[in-house]
């Protein structure tokens, strides 16, 4: 699906996207967000361990 990843790499180019990865760091950074994050990755990759 080349065409695909070309739309996600000039997303990735604009000013929204660039934007919109600005705030992901943000939110990665905060140990709260970070912590919500990895919860709902555990739910989603196999339920509670």
């Amino acid at each position: 699906m080349p065409g695909m990843v070309e739309r996600i790499k000039q997303f990735a180019r604009s000013p929204q996207g660039r934007r919109t990865a600005e705030q992901v760091r943000r939110a990665a950074a905060d140990p709260r967000k970070r912590a919500q994050a990895q919860r709902l990755l555990g739910r989603l990759r196999g339920g509670r361990r």
